[in-house]
């Protein structure tokens, strides 16, 4: 993540990619609609992660799968 004068920039294409990954699964496995609208709580739980220094795609994708289907369960 960049820092220029105050203002935070996300990557994008990282956060991007993890989302298409995780969506993917979940929508394959029909935990989620197969609907091209975006999943907010998926998304939220990605831009989460990335926000506390994660910034692999694949860690990425497979933690938030990890955390939606979980909160799914309970």
């Amino acid at each position: 993540m960049l820092d220029v004068r105050g203002l935070q920039v996300m990557n994008v294409e990282a956060v991007g990619d993890a989302y298409a990954i995780a969506s993917d699964y979940l929508r394959r496995t029909g935990a989620i609609s197969r609907t091209p609208a975006v999943n907010d709580r998926l998304l939220e739980l990605i831009v989460g992660m990335f926000d506390r220094s994660e910034c692999s795609k694949i860690r990425l994708a497979n933690k938030a799968i990890a955390r939606f289907e979980a909160a799914k369960l309970s």
